[in-house]
């Protein structure tokens, strides 16, 4: 503890060998913590580093009040937060995307006379892990096999994809029934 002080002082006075010593000292316990708390080793991994960065960046912020660990874990709690938020307006706007375009295309086929039905914009709302499958056995004519060639995937994964992602259209289908 008193070794942590010594360094957390010499580094507040620019001391950058001291800062080095006090991340290595602290870098497992904190890639530990990110580590369970996403599950994933390449995000804790970057997390770990952003908030050694922050800490360099905000050092003179820390009072001593508490653990030296304990701040750098609410630092790297909330970039975490923050990464999570981004990612959710990242999903949002795509989502919001995917609406106008899907909208688009149903006004461009309108006014070209072209039949385009509810049905299709239902189908552009799955995952491209369905609607790959399900456009090229029911509309174009592959084969499972051919498409599993095709996707460099198993021909009974083709088979259990085109079902499951027509199983959700009828799912949709029926609760939009069951709304009317």
């Amino acid at each position: 503890m008193d070794n942590e002080k010594r360094l957390i002082k010499l580094a507040k006075e620019g001391n950058e060998d001291a800062f080095i010593d006090l991340f290595q000292l602290h870098y497992s316990f904190l890639y530990k913590y990110l580590l369970k708390l996403t599950l994933n080793e390449e995000i804790s991994s970057d997390l770990t580093q952003d908030t050694m960065l922050k800490c360099y960046e905000n050092l003179n912020s820390f009072k001593g009040d508490s653990k030296f660990s304990t701040w750098m874990i609410s630092i790297a709690s909330r970039l975490y937060i923050d990464q999570l938020r981004k990612k959710k307006r990242e999903v949002n706007w795509l989502n919001q995307t995917k609406i106008a375009l899907s909208r688009q295309l149903t006004w461009k086929a309108n006014s070209k006379g072209i039949e385009w039905s509810d049905t299709f914009t239902d189908f552009n709302n799955l995952e491209a892990e369905f609607r790959i499958p399900i456009l090229l056995h029911h509309y174009y004519g592959y084969t499972y096999e051919e498409i599993g060639e095709l996707l460099q995937i198993k021909a009974g994964t083709v088979k259990s994809r085109v079902h499951n992602g027509i199983k959700r259209l009828r799912k949709e289908w029926a609760a939009y029934d069951e709304r009317s």
